[in-house]
């Protein structure tokens, strides 16, 4: 007789249990301090390193700051800083080294030589994060165009076994060079396709704007070092229920929803990719469709951590990506920072960030994602900023109910009330095209 489905299945004592996890694989992370290169500290840098590496399941075993007075062309480190570290990852049973740096494709073949394990640098870490976290086609489409980009000069260390050999003649190459030249010109074919259908979502996207300017919402877009809440708050303001945790990249497809703000303006909010130092150039690139959405929107909300030691380090690594995203002419860009995670500072550093915020004139807003304080103040903020349309006096009948919802759904009823005839006394902010099609429906 089987089993009801209900009921479990108890399995007897011959029953043998197999674990299809994946093993995690040991690592070491290392961060080269090249002293007056970067603006924030070495310490820092690398638990921002070993975080990526465990958003990347790694089993860090060891961390290291390496002080650079100079670079080695062949090996980033010097001979003996070489065998040291080499020291280090034995020591650690280490699979897997992550260098928080870009290396040349020769540096990185010779570490691993040196080393014997695998090697991996700073862009080619956020590039397998990526590639292990995009959800949606656009989002495999802009990784994998990202990783070609990065990997089509590193094809000599695949077939390096290969270039050894030589025609008969010695006149002609042998067959590594043929097979890299092949997979040269595979990658260059794939990388054509890609910008192709990349240019496609971008056409696609604009089609969307465009659509949506026929409604005239404002839009708004969430942007931020990768971790500063960006998800959590966006889930607080819409309702929903994307991905949030405190994981590096957590979010990398974009996710848009309508909200309502004072006064019952609707609002396009959009959450995006995080930023992070030294985001690699490929992903900016690739991600050009996707971060058009920041450069077309009618306000940025720049979330920052403010209870990390980091915070001021990382806004201007934020502000250095924004200078890479085109604005349309014309348009201004108006920016609104949203000082998060006021709910992990201590009481008396929390009341300082709270008193300067409220002195900014509008430029930043103290919240708490996670509690919710300080949401309601933020939502008055991106309403008062966005909040630049024309204000009409309007006189309604009592009968003319379908025209008051519609004035509620697309403008901003500002001030109601009623004479003694029943009439709807209305004051609204409404954009002059909205307005056009209100008097074109309504008369």
């Amino acid at each position: 007789m089987l089993p009801s489905p209900l009921q479990p299945v108890r399995p007897s004592l011959t029953t043998k249990l197999i674990d299809h996890s994946v093993p995690l694989i040991r690592a070491v992370v290392i961060h080269p301090d090249m002293g007056e290169r970067s603006s924030r500290p070495a310490q820092e840098r690398l638990e921002e390193a070993a975080g990526l590496a465990r958003a990347l399941d790694l089993d860090v075993r060891a961390e290291e700051v390496v002080r650079l007075r100079k670079t080695t062309p062949a090996t980033l480190f010097g001979t003996g800083k070489v065998e040291e570290l080499a020291a280090l990852i034995r020591a650690a049973e280490a699979e897997a080294a992550v260098i928080d740096d870009d290396l040349t494709p020769v540096q990185q073949r010779n570490l691993e030589k040196e080393w014997d394990c695998k090697v991996i640098d700073r862009t080619g870490l956020i590039l397998e994060i990526f590639g292990r976290r995009a959800r949606t086609k656009e989002g495999r489409l802009q990784v994998e165009l990202a990783r070609l980009d990065y990997e089509k000069s590193r094809l000599v260390r695949t077939w390096t076994h290969l270039e050894r050999q030589r025609g008969g003649t010695g006149s002609t190459g042998g067959p590594g060079e043929t097979q890299i030249e092949l997979d040269r010109r595979l990658i260059a074919d794939r990388i054509v396709k890609l910008k192709g259908e990349l240019e496609e979502v971008r056409r696609t996207r604009g089609l969307h704007r465009k659509q949506r300017k026929k409604a005239p919402f404002p839009a708004v877009a969430l942007v931020g070092y990768t971790n500063a809440g960006k998800s959590t708050l966006f889930n607080r303001l819409t309702g929903s229920e994307v991905l949030a945790k405190d994981l590096l990249f957590a979010t990398l497809d974009t996710t848009q929803r309508t909200i309502r703000l004072p006064q019952g303006r609707p609002a396009i909010i959009a959450d995006t990719v995080g930023f992070i130092s030294d985001l690699p150039h490929e992903l900016v690139e690739s991600f050009r469709a996707t971060l058009e959405e920041v450069g077309e929107a009618d306000l940025i909300l720049h979330v920052r951590d403010i209870a990390s030691a980091d915070t001021a380090a990382q806004a201007k690594d934020v502000e250095d990506v924004l200078k890479q995203i085109e604005q349309p002419e014309g348009k201004p860009r108006r920016i609104l920072e949203v000082w998060n995670k006021t709910d992990l500072l201590d009481p008396e550093a929390r009341e300082a960030v709270e008193g300067q915020a409220a002195r900014s004139g509008n430029t930043a807003v103290a919240v708490s994602a996670w509690t919710g304080q300080g949401i309601e103040t933020l939502r008055q903020a991106i309403t008062d900023l966005i909040d630049d349309d024309p204000e009409t006096e309007l006189i309604l009948q009592p009968s003319q109910g379908e025209a008051l919802a519609w004035l509620y759904e697309h403008g901003r009823v500002t001030a109601r009330d009623t004479d003694d005839q029943g009439r709807m006394l209305l004051t609204v902010r409404l954009d002059p095209q909205a307005m056009g099609r209100f008097e074109r429906q309504f008369g």
